[in-house]
């Protein structure tokens, strides 16, 4: 498997993970909190700290993984993984990194690095499109 490979099953399964874990949370939120289980909102605003937080960091990634996931698809179809591959492993690491940033606070100097993250995402996709369109 390529390392572009292995980025993109890695960020589906860390999007999966979030997403089980915010399940998770409002299960228990409905079986010990006495919440019925319709009455959560979609972007998490009602539901205190990491309920908030967990929720907008899976957001984050559904968000993000269609252009993220294009690219790479596109790379792996028309046999380009040369492009991508060098900073796949950075790729999956800056969003993960975002998320457990997006997770752990929302302070001021955590938005900021989770930013940081989120930058470096975008430019390695930049860095990307340009060697993939170089090919063309």
């Amino acid at each position: 498997m390529t390392p572009t490979a292995t980025a993109l099953l890695g960020f589906v399964s860390w999007a999966l993970l979030l997403v089980m874990s915010l399940g998770v949370l409002r299960t228990m939120a409905t079986l010990t909190g006495g919440r019925a289980a319709n009455s959560f909102s979609p972007s998490g605003e009602d539901m205190p700290g990491l309920g908030k937080r967990l929720t907008r960091a899976h957001a984050n990634c559904y968000e993000f993984l269609p252009l993220a996931g294009i690219v790479m698809l596109y790379a792996i179809a028309t046999g380009q993984t040369a492009a991508t591959d060098g900073l796949a492993l950075a790729f999956l690491g800056a969003r993960i990194a975002q998320s457990v940033t997006q997770i752990i606070s929302t302070s001021n100097s955590f938005v900021l690095i989770r930013f940081g993250f989120f930058g470096v995402q975008l430019a390695i996709l930049i860095i990307w499109l340009l060697k993939m369109f170089h090919h063309i």
